[in-house]
């Protein structure tokens, strides 16, 4: 007879919070992000940028996005011109926030092999956070999270410590009980300043190679994190 689940009371990461990125961690956000950078540089006159672009595009916020792919395309933007792209951007985004988006494979069952195991998961973006929850209830991910915590919600944005701090701090943890999980330097960067031990996704969006950021764990697929989180954990 198999072994009956752990209770996720008495589970072995009971109280821990697990915060996640989210554009390149848990959700592939690449296609639409990119498709809708695209309209606005055709729109401009300027030529669409590929997919592989997305490495050094996202993580930093849409403002920040547009900013580099405009550049990479070959245009610089002057504030004024960045603030009304950036309004035609948001809008267009919008109306196709999950058209081609999907969470990477394998990402439910990591959920759910934390969250039997008693972890309490959270959301720590630099997107916004009505942009975060509009993807995330498009693909009936919102009710998997204790609170999605976006760049604006923030004092200051990743890599700040005080962005994910309060993340966990909203997830009604504390940062000797946490583990942060993204793709990015952004990332480490928040996870190492928080003081909180960082995973490493191998398939997310990254302008510096993954292998050579100052991750604790780096996980090729999600149904590594669970011995990721119990490796970590305890060791704190």
């Amino acid at each position: 007879m198999p072994p009956s689940p752990p209770s996720p009371a008495n589970g072995r990461l009971a109280g821990v919070v697990v915060a996640f990125d989210l554009d390149g961690t848990l959700v592939d956000t690449a296609p639409d992000l990119m498709a809708t950078l695209n309209i606005l540089l055709e729109q401009e006159g300027l030529p669409p940028l590929p997919l592989s672009a997305a490495g050094s595009l996202v993580g930093r916020g849409a403002k920040i996005m547009i900013e580099r792919g405009f550049a990479v395309a070959g245009k610089s933007l002057d504030s004024e011109r960045a603030s009304l792209l950036f309004d035609r951007y948001i809008t267009l985004y919008l109306s196709r926030i999950a058209e081609e988006s999907r969470p990477f494979e394998g990402m439910d069952a990591a959920l759910d092999a934390l969250e039997a195991e008693g972890a309490v998961l959270v959301v720590c973006t630099n997107k916004r956070t009505d942009l975060s929850r509009a993807l995330l209830d498009a693909l009936d991910l919102t009710k998997r999270f204790k609170a999605i915590v976006g760049a604006d919600m923030a004092p200051k944005p990743k890599p700040d410590a005080s962005h994910l701090l309060l993340a966990i701090e909203m997830a009604g943890g504390t940062p000797s009980r946490a583990l942060m999980v993204g793709d990015s330097n952004n990332d480490v960067l928040a996870a190492r300043n928080a003081g909180v031990p960082i995973v490493l996704v191998s398939f997310g969006y990254t302008e510096i190679p993954v292998q050579d950021l100052d991750r604790d764990i780096l996980i090729d697929r999600f149904d590594q994190l669970q011995d990721a989180a119990l490796t970590l954990i305890p060791a704190l």
